[in-house]
């Protein structure tokens, strides 16, 4: 079963981010469309998808349209019960649906006073009141799901599961604004940091697009608090080792070096993201190490 998907830009679209999360994490095939917040009005670049309005959006092969993030992450574990898109503990389910509903409605101030932006990271910022509260409550109901359900890895709730999605770009808001959190808070959102598949969506957001002021911050800027990305860079010459793109396996039209070594992609996206953070993709590491 392939889906069609529509997400908003990879560096700002936080929503977005949850949905991609949950594709690319659990495997699931889908045809990708993406609007460009730069061009204006996102319904505008959405025809044919009515009634939603909003990014992300998920078309069904049976003709359903869903346009909400939960209900898109409720039908998914619906369709593909083989998947653990949801604990299979009772209690451990339960508990992540709890969360999950409580991410989808709330947190207002946090989302307000602290945009997504993945090509940004903020120091000193000082927290409003407002924001500070937000920030209590989710400790609370981070460490209420981990000792609820006593995962043995960093997840909320077992394994990787919709309420991880769901959390991730509040991790990203909390590492991006340098926000001081709870020390077992501040342990999850490194495993998110630290998870390729958010790496491999916050290479093509630092990649893809152009920056947009709106979602700049009058804040000092520092360096982002993740995994620092091995060196690497476009170059226009050289003989690539690999012969077909890593990524399509069509032919190579653009090059990136990296420890001295010269790798080919099939177009300058496939390159840049690589050249993002080299070791977030594992269709180019098995290539690179092989």
């Amino acid at each position: 079963m392939t889906y069609e998907l529509i997400l908003g830009d990879y560096a700002y679209s936080s929503w977005s981010l949850r949905a991609w999360l949950l594709f690319d994490r659990f495997g699931i095939s889908r045809n990708l469309t993406l609007v460009d917040f730069s061009l204006g009005s996102v319904p505008d670049q959405m025809p044919g998808w009515a009634p939603a309005k909003t990014v992300p959006a998920l078309r069904t092969s049976d003709g359903a349209i869903i346009g909400e993030s939960i209900a898109l992450a409720e039908e998914l574990a619906s369709r593909h019960s083989d998947l653990p898109l949801w604990p299979s503990d009772p209690a451990a389910r339960a508990t992540a649906r709890s969360l999950t509903a409580e991410m989808h409605a709330g947190f207002g101030a946090l989302r307000s006073d602290c945009p997504m932006n993945l090509r940004r990271a903020y120091t000193n910022v000082p927290p409003s009141a407002a924001v500070e509260a937000d920030l209590r409550r989710i400790e609370v109901i981070w460490d209420h799901a981990r000792q609820t359900c006593a995962p043995s890895g960093p997840w909320l709730c077992g394994d990787y599961s919709i309420v991880d999605a769901f959390y991730a770009p509040v991790a990203a808001r909390i590492a991006g604004y340098g926000l001081r959190v709870s020390d077992s808070a501040q342990a999850y959102v490194d495993a998110h940091l630290n998870d390729l598949s958010f790496r491999r969506w916050r290479a093509m957001g630092l990649v893809r697009g152009p920056d947009l002021n709106r979602y700049k911050m009058d804040h000092a800027t520092t360096t982002w608090p993740g995994p620092t990305p091995i060196a690497a860079r476009a170059v226009e010459d050289g003989t690539p080792e690999n012969t077909a793109c890593p990524y399509s396996g069509k032919a190579i039209t653009h090059l990136m070096e990296t420890d001295g070594r010269i790798f080919g992609m099939c177009n300058p996206f496939c390159r840049d993201k690589t050249v993002a953070d080299p070791d977030a993709w594992p269709a180019f590491t098995t290539m690179r190490d092989s």
